[in-house]
């Protein structure tokens, strides 16, 4: 007797129809077009550290992971992967994807600051995906560029020190603001610093 095919295969065998379906095999699938009904939630999450896990186990082909992080969406309430036929919540600690690598090119207002993910989508901070910064007790500077679709990446650790020191001082309504510019926006910091 065959075994009933698990959750996980049932939403990756989804996944796999719809790309075959439309001709893609690579990139984010089009989720914000796709509206299927809320079938609950799956033990599957997101840690802190960019590690996703599968009931409780991580997830250790990276292939996985990136067909996964394609079908993500950020919805008002949860994050939930997404086929044409159904969506799933997942859980995610922080930020469903980290900033692994950070390329800089030119200076002040001209430069260009892009990041890669650990799912190796590239994305240069701008005004489409602009860079927020908080600041916590526990963890310090923590930087977010915006990926796609409300999903944000958090800044590697390693990477926060580089991006620190760019950051330049304007003043914004009268005000000496430090921040960063990339891609023609200037990000302020803020109290990030204090």
């Amino acid at each position: 007797m065959m075994a009933a095919p698990t959750r996980l295969q049932t939403l990756m065998q989804s996944f796999g129809d719809a790309a075959k379906a439309s001709g893609k095999g690579r990139g984010p699938a089009p989720v914000e077009k796709w509206n299927p009904p809320f079938c609950g939630d799956i033990d599957m999450r997101v840690a802190r550290d960019g590690t996703w896990f599968y009931g409780g186990t991580p997830i250790g082909r990276a292939e996985l992971v990136r067909l996964f992080s394609t079908i993500l969406r950020k919805d008002p309430d949860r994050y939930v992967l997404v086929t044409p036929v159904e969506r799933v919540g997942i859980a995610v600690e922080d930020a469903p994807f980290l900033a692994v690598e950070m390329r800089v090119e030119g200076q002040g207002a001209a430069r260009r600051i892009a990041f890669r993910t650990n799912v190796e989508d590239w994305t240069e901070a701008g005004p489409e995906h602009p860079l927020r910064f908080e600041h916590t007790r526990a963890e310090g500077l923590k930087p977010y560029v915006h990926v796609r679709g409300g999903l944000e990446a958090l800044v590697k650790r390693a990477l926060v020190f580089d991006l620190a020191e760019l950051a330049e001082t304007r003043v914004i309504d009268g005000f000496e603001t430090t921040g960063v510019w990339s891609g023609g926006a200037f990000f302020p910091i803020g109290g990030a610093l204090a």
